[in-house]
């Protein structure tokens, strides 16, 4: 293996220092490294810059004790993450097991565009252009959700977005709802998420499709994993996508795409089994953040106050 110049690689000498001991205190120290760094665009640090950086020494003894101590910790927050990784696993083995068997060729192939709600607008784009412009957000107000919110393949908060009041009634007309279906339709494209139930007033912008579909045909929770999972639905839209990724995702390709619609009573069942499975994430994912914590103290703990 070899690296490029976006690295600087360190060669520990083991007379003086253990690698794991010197990894450790790298990282819990990246703030201090990336102040380091000069440039506009992309910062970068010298070598010269690397050499100079002073990292405490204790005898080699303690390094090893205190590497061993944040090696073990590390493994147990590894494991967490493997956990949460195997309940994805899980949730697509379900979805596979329940609507793409044999089963499925007797059920009727819709649209997204069928199983939407009939009203006007049941699939919309956030305003395009002069709409919003980015002046107009403000600090507090109506939320305004964008691609960051869905491309985890989940409803997050990241990055809070408002606008006022007053332009929330302008754009009225692309109002997300709960239960309503993201999927990104610029710059990552293809993700998907369900906007959840205690979502506050908000709309989208241009870079998601919204759709809020019929509930008495379709679960929010069905087509969000059938978007993502089903071979019927990523066959159509690799093929749409022409070879590019997801370069040709836009409204009316969503619109059409296919759907192998099962009966409600099994989406139902689908969505039972999958609240069980969210609700062993939501326990792994509140123990994993307590881990980092732990971690993040005992990182701190270790180097505090050495020479």
């Amino acid at each position: 293996m070899a690296t490029n110049q976006g690295f600087k690689s360190l060669v520990p000498d083991a007379r003086a220092v253990e690698a794991k001991y010197l990894y450790w205190w790298l990282k819990g120290n990246r703030s201090y490294l990336e102040g380091l760094g000069n440039g506009a665009t992309f910062k970068e640090i010298s070598k010269a810059v690397v050499a100079q950086v002073e990292i405490p020494l204790p005898p080699l003894e303690e390094q090893r004790r205190i590497a061993e101590v944040l090696n073990r910790a590390d493994e147990v927050r590894t494991k967490r993450r493997e956990a949460l990784a195997h309940l994805d696993d899980l949730t697509q083995s379900i979805f596979l097991d329940m609507f793409a068997t044999e089963a499925s060729n007797a059920w009727p192939t819709v649209t997204v565009a069928d199983v939407a709600d009939q009203r006007k607008g049941s699939i919309r784009t956030g305003p395009f252009g002069s709409q919003l412009l980015h002046s107009e957000f403000v600090d507090h107000g109506v939320a305004v959700l964008g691609i960051d919110n869905a491309v985890s393949n989940e409803f997050r908060w990241d990055e809070r977005r408002f606008i006022s009041e007053e332009k929330y009634q302008q754009l009225a007309r692309y109002a997300v709802h709960p239960g309503d279906v993201l999927i990104t339709i610029m710059g990552t494209c293809g993700r998907c998420a369900v906007v959840p139930d205690d979502i506050p007033r908000a709309i989208n912008t241009k870079h998601l499709c919204c759709i809020t579909l019929d509930a008495g045909r379709c679960m929010p929770a069905f087509l969000h994993r059938y978007f993502l999972t089903h071979p019927a639905a990523r066959r159509y839209l690799q093929q749409t996508a022409k070879g590019a990724i997801m370069a040709g995702l836009n409204m009316e390709i969503i619109k059409a795409l296919p759907v192998v619609l099962p009966p409600l009573a099994l989406q139902q069942a689908f969505v039972k089994r999958l609240r069980g499975v969210e609700r062993m994430k939501a326990s792994h994912r509140a123990s994993l953040a307590e881990l980092d914590a732990l971690f993040a103290s005992l990182q701190d703990r270790a180097f505090r106050g050495l020479p």
